[in-house]
C-alpha cells in the first residue's frame, strides 16, 4: 500500500505555518501589497537552465505551462502601476529533485520600486533573520563579489581566466563532452560544486556582481559592464535567494530571450514563443525597481535544522 502520510512532522508543519504568517506581517508592516497571479501561463521562461512543465488543457494547438516563477506576471502588474508588491506561491520546475530540490516548491517573490540592490539585500537579510528566529542568531552577515568568491575558494578570476584554466578546474564535468560546454556552463558547475557549498558558513553571505553573460533579467553594472546587478544569498552552503536590479529595456530583454532560444536550439531543447505580454509591459514602462525570489522551503529547512527539503514539505512530488 502506498504511504499516504506526510513527510513533515506536525512540529515542522506548525513552524512552516508560523513562518508564512511572519512573512506576511513583515511585508504588511512595510506596506508592500500581496498579489496573486496565475499558476497556468501562456508562455514559459526561455532560460536554458529552467524546464517549464507543459499543461494539457484540451487544446493541442495552444499549449499552456505551469509557471516557474511569478516574475513575468508581477512585472506586468508593476508596469500597470501596482506599486511595491510581493507574492507567496507554489512554482514548478522540471528536472529538479534532490535533498534541496522538489519539483514543486514555494517562493516568496517581491519587488521594490526605487530600491538599490544594496537596499534590497538589506531587506532580504531582515526577512530571513526574522523567519529564522533563534536559529539565525549566530549568523554573521557578509557581502562578497562573485569575482572575489571565486578568487577566495578557487584562486581563479572568473572574468579573466582562460578557457583552459576553467576547464581544468571543471575536469569532473569536462571529460563528458568538452565541446558542448560553454564558459558559463563551466562557471555554473564550479559555483554549484566548488564555490557555493563553501559560502555562508555561519553567515548570511550575499554574492553580487555576476558575469554579464549570466545577467538573466538584471541590468548590467554601469561602472563595470562585465558584471550584472544581480545577487544570490547563501547560508551554510545553501542558495536561498536570487535578486536583480530589474532590466527595463524591452529591446535588450528581447535580445536576451532570443539568445536563450538560439542556445536552446543548439542543445535541441524545447522552444516556445516569447512572452510578448511581458515585452509589451516593458515597452510601456517598467518603473525602476529591484526584485528577488526567496526559496521559502530552504529557509524552513535552516530554521528547523532539517537535512532534506522533504522534511519540511507535507507531500513531496512522489507522494502528491
Amino acid at each position: 500500500m502506498s504511504d499516504w502520510r506526510p513527510t513533515a512532522t506536525r512540529e515542522k508543519l506548525q513552524r512552516r505555518a508560523q513562518m508564512l504568517a511572519q512573512a506576511r506581517s513583515f511585508f504588511a508592516a512595510r506596506q508592500v501589497m500581496e498579489v496573486d497571479t496565475p499558476v497556468v501561463v501562456n508562455a514559459p521562461v526561455s532560460d536554458v537552465h529552467i524546464q517549464s512543465a507543459v499543461v494539457d488543457l484540451g487544446d493541442p494547438l495552444r499549449p499552456h505551462f505551469l509557471h516557474t516563477s511569478p516574475e513575468y506576471a508581477m512585472k506586468r502588474l508593476l508596469a500597470a502601476g501596482s506599486g511595491d508588491i510581493f507574492q507567496i506561491c507554489h512554482v514548478v520546475r522540471g528536472f529538479e529533485r534532490g535533498p534541496l530540490h522538489n519539483t514543486e516548491f514555494t517562493l516568496i517573490e517581491w519587488y521594490r520600486i526605487g530600491f538599490t540592490l544594496d537596499q534590497l539585500m538589506s531587506e532580504v537579510e531582515a526577512l530571513v533573520r526574522e523567519l529564522l528566529g533563534e536559529a539565525g542568531t549566530g549568523f554573521s552577515s557578509e557581502r562578497v563579489s562573485y569575482r572575489d568568491a571565486f578568487r577566495r575558494h578557487l584562486d581563479l578570476d572568473p572574468f579573466t581566466a582562460s578557457e583552459a584554466q576553467i576547464e581544468q578546474l571543471s575536469r569532473d564535468l569536462v571529460w563528458r563532452d568538452p565541446g558542448a560546454l560553454t564558459r558559463d556552463l563551466l562557471l555554473d558547475f564550479l559555483m554549484a560544486t566548488r564555490v557555493g557549498p563553501r559560502l555562508g558558513e555561519d553567515s548570511l553571505t550575499f554574492v553580487h556582481g555576476y558575469p554579464a553573460s549570466q545577467a538573466a533579467l538584471a541590468r548590467l553594472d554601469p561602472e563595470d559592464p562585465r558584471a550584472a546587478l544581480r545577487f544570490e544569498l547563501y547560508c551554510e552552503g545553501i542558495e536561498l535567494a536570487n535578486g536583480f536590479h530589474e532590466l527595463a529595456s524591452a529591446t535588450e530583454q528581447r535580445a536576451r530571450f532570443e539568445s536563450d532560444l538560439a542556445e536552446r536550439r543548439q542543445r535541441r531543447a524545447a522552444e516556445h514563443p516569447l512572452d510578448e505580454r511581458l515585452l509589451a509591459a516593458l515597452e510601456a514602462g517598467l518603473p525602476d525597481c529591484c526584485g528577488v525570489a526567496l526559496g521559502f522551503d530552504r529557509v524552513v529547512m535552516l530554521a528547523t535544522e532539517a537535512q532534506s527539503i522533504d522534511e519540511v514539505l507535507p507531500f513531496p512530488t512522489e507522494r502528491a
